[in-house]
């Protein structure tokens, strides 16, 4: 059955792993990573629960409006650096000049973005970019400019559609005059486009992208099927050897890193938090447990009650790094990879444990992840509680943890007890061994 399955999966899966889009779309995601963590870090420090009661509701209104600017400035604005990002990695990928494949795609991106800001008395004022345009109801329409921006930047340019300076000129003055007629071209379709839309539709290509595409997708996305989906083919990949994370990710991260957004920009103003399932969601209650497959409770589980020198050895060397949620030692060390004996709780665990934390938080046990960036480094209990901003966060990670513990348990024990058999078996044919080298020599 495995043999089948590999010889099925396998294809799809490099297929996927080594698409020049989704590799894109991935790393412009983390392109974002360090600015957005900074901007959440600022976000826990306003949001201290004794901060208010110690400062006062004056100097502390006062406080939370100078640091503000921080999540201003790189959380709310997240939209903006994937598009750069999305630019600049797709037009190094075809080996032209990236920098400006990033900033066309960013200027293509506002050639199509409204330039009015609509008060809630219905006032408009010209010239001003609502953040929630460059943020996540603009997340959707970024990424497919931005990817149609770079095309056409790199087509136009490998056709030797640019200005050539002589030589002698200094390389960013050349380089400058050879992405001009590139830039031109794509912003002009781009402004052609917005022209079209307009007059024909009296609309704005934000509005039609976001409930045309947008809407519908994060909908879907937001939903325990789909992520109990996604989070089974992680897992399988994973126990062929593949990288599930960054193949299956590479599809859901969008609507993830989507649905975080608009739960953070709710909870920066108060509101009801619009969504349960996110990429915090994900991150934190599976990955956030010790690594892919919650293997934390794994390696804790072997050394306090299993026998085994090997098993042993390999979660000695597994624990430090499962402590920030790193665990490839034990994936291929016990090993996870292609272990029948394994497969079944590597795969039921987390999916499990998924259905557990969703209950959690549709019945108000535990907050929703608030959209709040925690890299997903960050320790096992510590994480749930920046995730969460609550104490209920990580409590919920632990009793997940035991969970998983019970699950597995039963598939150690036995794989201990054959570890066990072969072990002393070895042990006396090493003892044998050594009595007729002893006899030889006397």
């Amino acid at each position: 059955m495995f043999e089948k399955l590999s010889r099925i999966l396998i294809p799809i899966a490099g297929k996927l792993n080594n698409n020049r889009y989704l590799s894109v779309l991935r790393d412009a995601f983390m392109l974002s990573f360090p600015l957005t963590v900074f901007g959440s870090i600022i976000v826990v420090i306003i949001n201290l629960p004794f901060l208010k009661g110690w400062m006062g509701d004056g100097n502390y209104a006062t406080f939370s409006s100078l640091l503000n600017i921080a999540p201003n400035a790189t959380l709310n604005i997240m939209t903006l650096f994937v598009i750069v990002g999305i630019g600049y990695y797709l037009s190094r990928s075809y080996k032209v000049e990236p920098i400006f494949g990033g900033m066309i795609a960013l200027a293509s991106f506002l050639m199509l973005t409204p330039f009015v800001l609509t008060q809630e008395s219905g006032a408009t004022i010209a010239g001003v970019i609502p953040v929630d345009r460059i943020g996540a109801k603009g997340m959707f329409l970024g990424m497919i400019v931005a990817f149609i921006a770079a095309e056409i930047y790199r087509r136009v340019t490998q056709r030797n559609f640019v200005i050539k300076m002589p030589p002698g000129v200094p390389p960013a003055v050349a380089k400058s005059f050879a992405a001009l007629l590139p830039a031109c071209i794509t912003l002009g379709i781009f402004l052609i486009i917005n022209v079209v839309v307009t007059l024909t539709l009296h609309n704005n290509l934000h509005d039609l992208i976001y409930h045309a595409v947008q809407a519908p997708l994060v909908h879907l996305g937001s939903g325990i099927i789909p992520t109990l989906i996604a989070i089974f083919f992680v897992q399988l990949l994973w126990f062929f050897g593949l990288h599930g994370q960054i193949i299956i990710n590479s599809v859901m991260d969008p609507i993830w890193n989507t649905l975080a957004l608009e739960n953070y920009e709710a909870y920066s103003k108060g509101a009801e938090l619009p969504h349960i399932i996110t990429k915090q969601f994900v991150d934190i209650y599976t990955v956030g447990i010790g690594g892919t497959g919650m293997t934390l409770a794994v390696v804790l589980t072997i050394l306090i009650f299993l026998k085994s020198k090997q098993l042993k050895q390999v979660s000695k060397l597994a624990l430090g790094p499962g402590l920030f949620n790193v665990n490839e030692p034990v994936i291929f060390g016990l090993p996870i990879v292609m272990n029948p004996l394994i497969f079944v709780p590597w795969v039921i665990a987390p999916m499990i444990v998924t259905l557990i934390t969703y209950f959690a938080m549709t019945t108000g046990i535990v907050p929703p992840p608030n959209g709040i960036q925690v890299p997903w480094t960050m320790p096992l209990f510590f994480s749930g509680m920046m995730a969460t901003g609550s104490l209920m966060g990580g409590i919920l990670q632990l009793f997940n943890m035991a969970v998983v513990f019970v699950i597995w348990f039963p598939f150690l024990k036995i794989i201990d007890r054959m570890n066990v058999r072969k072990e002393q078996e070895e042990e006396l044919k090493q003892a044998a061994v050594a009595g007729k080298d002893q006899t030889i020599g006397m």
